[in-house]
């Protein structure tokens, strides 16, 4: 008996170690080693907001795009000559550059006070949460303690980010695969509060005939902005009255007939979906808390963590290049 017993302890001090050692996100992972990351990293996302208010949108979409292919490891930030690395897959090529400058500006600030300690990832995820609440969403605690992913290839992204043309069904799929729920899907969802969309994202719900799914107003405000021809560069704001405030009235929209996207309509026009989107768009505390559960659950997907992956020096490029 006496031997088992020491046996069992011996495992379980083993799993501990191992545990350890393969490491896990923590709040305060940079307490002993970069105290003061946080407040670095905020004040210089809160300069790059102040330059470029773009800079929130872009951001935010940047974390998404990032965990979603080879998981939050900012894998999406690295540059390649040859232009086949993950940032040049065309389902990224609409990235707006001011998120990867924001991740860059503040990475370089981190450097300057806790060199080759603080990953990209782990920053990107910081800036995030930082660029919502500068628009006005929630705050939260950002788990940290991500390493930089060394692979980064365009050929991976395919198939890995949903579209503006999802149903409800493909949109609960591509999300589950990273253990997130429907609730989670919709939440998130909800960063459509802020930013904008090109013309080709949506024409397909006013040429060659209008979405019946979209309030008749709506579309020809639409219509207007974006003909059948429009220019590439031409955008359409996602939350057409407060798309640089981050609250529930994309919800809201959604009720009346006022999403921009398919994938964004779908998530009321589906019953299984709707009673979500209701309370969300009644109760902004709701869509707040679920929010910030999402965001806290897509921040763990496929992390580095431990002996995994590499603390980049330079964002942009592997330490071995």
């Amino acid at each position: 008996m006496k031997i088992i017993t020491i046996t069992l302890m011996a495992m379980f001090i083993v799993f501990n170690i191992l545990s350890k050692s393969e490491g896990k996100l923590v709040e305060n992972f940079y307490n002993s080693t970069c105290p003061n990351v946080e407040s670095i990293v905020k004040d210089a996302v809160t300069k790059k907001f102040k330059q470029e208010f773009i800079t929130a949108q872009a951001t935010l979409r940047l974390f998404f795009h990032d965990c979603f292919v080879e998981g939050c490891d900012a894998s999406v930030i690295i540059r390649s000559p040859n232009g086949n690395a993950e940032k040049d897959a065309s389902e990224n090529l609409s990235l707006a550059g001011d998120g990867f400058d924001t991740v860059i500006k503040a990475k370089e600030a981190v450097e300057a006070v806790c060199p080759n300690i603080v990953s990209c990832a782990d920053i990107l995820a910081l800036a995030t949460r930082d660029v919502i609440t500068l628009v006005g969403g929630p705050s939260f605690n950002v788990e940290l303690g991500r390493r930089d992913g060394l692979v980064s290839q365009a050929s991976r992204v395919e198939g890995k980010l949903p579209t503006s043309n999802f149903d409800l069904n493909q949109l609960n799929t591509i999300f589950s695969h990273h253990n997130l729920t429907q609730t989670d899907m919709i939440a998130l969802s909800g960063a459509h509060t802020i930013g904008v969309s090109h013309c080709d994202q949506f024409a397909n719900r006013l040429y060659p005939s209008i979405d019946p799914t979209l309030d008749s107003n709506y579309a020809q405000q639409l219509i207007a902005i974006c003909p059948q021809n429009p220019h590439p560069d031409t955008v359409f704001q996602l939350d057409l009255q407060t798309s640089g405030i981050f609250d529930n009235l994309y919800y809201k929209n959604l009720v009346s007939g006022k999403g921009l996207l398919s994938s964004d309509q779908v998530l009321f026009t589906n019953p299984k979906s709707r009673s979500t989107v209701l309370d969300f768009a009644k109760n902004p505390k709701e869509f707040n808390d679920a929010f910030v559960i999402g965001m806290k659950k897509l921040g763990r997907v496929g992390v580095k963590t431990g002996n995994k992956g590499e603390i980049r020096r330079d964002c942009s490029k592997f330490n071995s290049s």
